[in-house]
């Protein structure tokens, strides 16, 4: 996966392999809901994938084309001014923690991230970054919390915003995740991986197949092409009205 490589408003996610689809978007994510890959967050990784909610009603073929889908490669979203100077050794210490995550010393980078986030509490990159690396271990409440501090340290980082709905959404909290992915896109209008995301959290979660096709085009429209999600979008224009009529009901 990729990591937010900027203290204040990041990015530019420079995650290792495992998370990279998380801060690019969903598809993190990665898996379609998670195509925060950049599509949420990048190619490399599928942070949506991890453990979590499975889809109501999804076939294991839906799944395994949802994962297929959740690989691809998003528009990231627009780069950002820092709002203010940071500290050089502030800085200093996020990009050693940086270093240690590319390397795949989570624990080293963690302790590093922690007191980082103790002695600057204002940095949200530190928290996105500290709730990516609790995702990717499993901690999915604490993940939350931290990107929760991320959106709050930086409210108009829409990657914050996104990659806290995957995480949402492998919570099963559904209404929040789509929240959050609502929140990145009117952050930034031309950021694809929440689109994405949002689509996916349609179709396979909130089973209103009729509004994930539309998010889904809208995402190719913004994505330049996607030939994952352009063949899973064909099979559902494909399939029986009923069908469809069926995922317009409400989740129980």
């Amino acid at each position: 996966m990729r990591f937010v490589e900027t203290l204040r408003q990041p990015l530019a996610l420079a995650l290792p392999a495992v998370m990279a689809a998380a801060l690019a978007g969903c598809a993190s994510m990665p898996d379609p809901v998670a195509m925060v890959k950049q599509v949420t967050g990048s190619s490399d990784d599928k942070p949506d994938q991890a453990q979590g909610a499975q889809p109501a009603g999804a076939t294991p073929a839906e799944r395994a084309a949802a994962d297929k889908a959740g690989a691809a490669t998003a528009v990231a979203p627009k780069p950002a001014e820092p709002e203010v100077p940071v500290d050089p050794r502030a800085q200093a210490a996020f990009d050693t923690a940086r270093r240690a995550m590319r390397a795949g010393r989570n624990d080293e980078a963690e302790r590093q991230l922690k007191a980082l986030a103790q002695s600057n509490p204002e940095l949200g990159g530190v928290h996105a970054n500290l709730g990516l690396l609790y995702r990717q271990a499993g901690k999915l409440p604490e993940a939350a919390a931290a990107l929760e501090k991320a959106v709050q340290a930086s409210p108009q980082q829409a990657i914050f915003h996104n990659q806290l709905g995957i995480t949402y959404r492998q919570q099963g909290q559904f209404t929040k995740a789509r929240e959050e992915y609502e929140k990145a896109i009117a952050i930034d209008a031309s950021y694809a991986s929440p689109v994405l995301n949002l689509g996916i959290l349609n179709d396979l979660y909130l089973q209103d197949r009729k509004r994930a096709l539309a998010l889904y085009d809208q995402y190719l429209a913004m994505s330049g092409g996607d030939a994952a999600v352009t063949k899973w979008v064909a099979d559902l224009k494909n399939r029986k009205d009923d069908h469809v009529a069926l995922g317009l009901k409400e989740k129980p």
